[in-house]
């Protein structure tokens, strides 16, 4: 081979330049790398880290608060409503005294409240009850019923009977179906059950809330007729 084969002609020079100049990279298409200096790359990692330990912190301080007040388990759970208690608060505005019938566990009050009837004119004293066979019974009293008023806490039930419990005669209204309501004036006020539950729940509600009017009634220290 001549030596006029191994060089590259004179008129190829520039080309092969060229070509050299194309397959060398262009500054313009390497990545850019920030460079954060050491101090600010040091508070960066000290702020990160701060914020972790704040969040540590703050877990263990409500960790107690949780462990002491767990949720309540089952879906049974309701909470416990004081129906004496409120009944002495509601006393001081209601001009009587509310009863509170003495059922003991069976049947759970799931609210008690006094009404100041700004809508129907008429004050009432409330409380609601989950029977052993998880019905219905809400108890209604008041000094200022009418007749209206009392149809409309029936819910226009007709008067289908008289039912004794606790010693009075009871006025029974029932739907025929799953809806009856109890009614009584005794002693200066009016007291209206009503609600889903049997007639024997109805009786059972019925005698607690007489002898509970006849202790408020008594004198301190006299005995009732039901005791």
């Amino acid at each position: 081979m001549s030596e006029t084969q191994d060089k590259p002609t004179a008129g190829n020079e520039p080309e092969a330049a060229a070509a050299n100049r194309n397959s060398a990279p262009d500054a313009s298409d390497v990545p850019y790398k920030p460079v954060i200096p050491a101090k600010a790359a040091k508070r960066a990692n000290a702020s990160v880290i701060g914020m972790i330990i704040a969040l540590v912190l703050c877990v263990l301080a409500f960790l107690p608060v949780v462990l002491m007040n767990p949720a309540p388990k089952g879906e049974g759970f309701r909470p416990a409503v004081d129906v004496a208690s409120i009944a002495r608060n509601a006393a001081d505005v209601a001009g009587f005294t509310p009863v509170t019938p003495e059922t003991g566990d069976t049947f759970r009050p799931n609210y008690a409240r006094w009404e100041s009837g700004s809508g129907t004119g008429v004050p009432t004293w409330e409380v609601g009850y989950l029977t052993p066979k998880e019905a219905f019974i809400g108890l209604t009293q008041t000094t200022k019923s009418n007749p209206t008023w009392v149809l409309q806490q029936t819910g226009n039930l007709p008067v289908t009977g008289v039912r004794n419990a606790g010693g009075q005669d009871w006025e029974l209204r029932d739907s025929g179906k799953d809806k009856r309501s109890m009614v009584l004036q005794y002693r200066g006020t009016t007291i209206i059950l009503s609600g889903t539950a049997n007639l024997d729940e109805f009786a059972t509600l019925a005698a607690a809330v007489v002898k509970s009017a006849d202790q408020a009634a008594a004198p301190s220290g006299t005995p009732t007729p039901s005791s």
